[in-house]
């Protein structure tokens, strides 16, 4: 298991196989804020910390078949 407060503003978040998700901008809640500059749409959006696999090398991995938000990095 992880702790939140190792999320840290910046670091990338990733899927379980390494892809390219977005940035966070923060945590808040139960939440990882996304950077709106990374998205396709230019909104904000956010990941369950649920999702969260590991974090590893200033990278947040999400676990295997964590729906990623429409418009994040990836779509």
């Amino acid at each position: 298991m992880f702790e939140k407060l190792r999320i840290k503003e910046h670091m990338e978040v990733a899927t379980s196989t390494g892809e390219h998700v977005g940035t966070v901008d923060e945590v808040k809640d139960d939440q990882i804020k996304l950077t709106r500059t990374d998205s396709s749409d230019g909104a904000h959006h956010y990941v369950a910390l649920e999702n969260v696999e590991k974090i590893d090398d200033n990278r947040v991995y999400l676990k295997q078949g964590t729906p990623i938000p429409m418009g994040a990095g990836i779509n």
